[in-house]
């Protein structure tokens, strides 16, 4: 009689200071404590994506074509070789004018091989972009730029 007694004594006596357990670091479920909210963006921000292509060897001809809403900038380029790739006009400053002066720089990127220079023809890239009539608020000129050259337009 005097075992049973003692084991529920033991039984009680445990599960009352199970209470205390729970919040104790023996408790495996307290060993790594509640989560927390991080975010993944650097505190100085994310940087830039940096453009490794180069700049057209010489824009050809340029034209701004007005549509409602806004203008599309077209330019054509000659490269040195053949086989240049991904052109590209990139706006400076965010797209925003500096003094009614909006300048986008004709971006493309070098063959992955040895190409061969045949005739200027062959070697004729063209790009454009779409600006919309907000984007043109106080511009006076747009110009693009190549590595020899640029060719601008005037309002």
């Amino acid at each position: 009689m005097i075992r049973p007694l003692l084991a529920s004594a033991v039984v009680v006596f445990s599960l009352s200071g199970c209470d205390s357990v729970r919040e104790s670091r023996v408790n495996p479920f307290n060993w790594f404590g509640q989560s927390q909210e991080e975010t993944l963006a650097p505190r100085t921000g994310w940087r830039r994506e940096l453009d490794n292509r180069a700049l057209v060897a010489q824009v050809s001809d340029m034209a701004v074509e007005r549509f409602p809403g806004g203008a599309i900038i077209r330019a054509e380029g000659i490269t040195p070789t053949q086989g240049w790739w991904d052109a590209e006009l990139v706006a400076e400053n965010d797209g925003r004018p500096v003094d009614g002066v909006l300048t986008y720089d004709f971006r493309i990127a070098a063959p992955r091989t040895e190409t061969r220079v045949s005739t200027p023809q062959s070697r004729s890239v063209s790009a454009a972009v779409r600006i919309s009539d907000r984007r043109l608020e106080g511009v006076r000129m747009i110009v693009v730029r190549g590595a020899e050259n640029a060719r601008s337009v005037r309002r």
